[in-house]
């Protein structure tokens, strides 16, 4: 038996890739006395980090004004699911710049996922593919 495999906890099933820059809606237990809730908790991922526990990511949201970051990890138990509503387009795997600036800025464009169905050909492709004209025939035979 390896070393490596008594300590690896493991990921849930079924979550789905979370990168950086992805505004999600995470659904959690919370225990309450003797009852037990799921909550939700939407934000932006500024981390993600992920090593041979499974590894753990950061959403931070901005509530009245106020920051609040909360770092789940990514084997635990009480995460319930990952719904990821947007990927952002981001330059970078550490998004720390986040915590200064103010909402209006922090505001991430969209990562558009390019789908080759999707895609038309471009004029040049048309040209390339188009049957060729016939040449005119001659009207004096």
């Amino acid at each position: 038996m390896d070393i490596n495999t008594i300590g690896k906890n493991k990921v849930k099933p079924g979550l789905p890739k979370l990168s950086p820059g992805d505004n999600v809606r995470v659904s959690f237990k919370v225990k309450e006395a003797s009852r037990e809730r799921l909550q939700t908790f939407p934000g932006l991922i500024i981390k993600v980090t992920r090593h041979n526990s499974g590894g753990n990511f950061t959403v931070r949201r901005v509530t009245s004004g106020i920051g609040v970051e909360h770092t789940f990890p990514l084997a635990s138990p009480l995460l319930e699911k990952i719904e990821v509503v947007r990927h952002g387009k981001v330059r970078r795997s550490k998004l720390y710049y986040i915590r200064r600036l103010s909402t209006k800025e922090a505001r991430l464009k969209e990562r558009r996922e390019r789908i080759a169905e999707d895609i038309s050909p471009t004029p040049v492709e048309d040209m390339l593919t188009a049957p060729e004209p016939e040449a005119p025939a001659s009207e004096a035979e």
